[in-house]
C-alpha cells in the first residue's frame, strides 16, 4: 500500500511542477512574445530576407524561423511560448 501511495505522490508532484513551470516560465502575453521575436529578428542581417517571425495560434507561441528551399520545411530557430488563459 505504501508503494502505491508513493507512486501517486510522485505523479501528483510531477503534475504540480509542470503546471507551476508553465505559469512561471512562460511569457505573459502574445504581444510580449511578438515583441521578443521581432527584437531577435532585428539582430539578424537586415538585408537577408530568409528570416521571419510567425504566430502559431494552436500552440500559443511565436516562432523565429529561417526559410529554406521550396522542397524543405523552414528551420525553427527559437520559440516564444506565451501563457494562454
Amino acid at each position: 500500500m505504501k508503494f502505491i501511495s508513493s507512486i501517486f505522490q510522485t505523479i501528483i508532484s510531477i503534475v504540480v511542477l509542470g503546471i507551476l513551470s508553465y505559469w512561471f516560465l512562460g511569457i505573459n502575453s502574445a504581444f510580449d512574445a511578438d515583441q521578443l521575436c521581432h527584437s531577435e529578428l532585428a539582430s539578424f542581417d537586415s538585408n537577408n530576407q530568409n528570416f521571419g517571425c510567425d504566430h502559431d495560434t494552436e500552440t500559443h507561441q511565436w516562432i523565429l524561423y529561417e526559410k529554406q528551399d521550396v522542397s524543405k520545411p523552414a528551420k525553427v530557430i527559437k520559440r516564444f511560448r506565451y501563457k494562454f488563459l
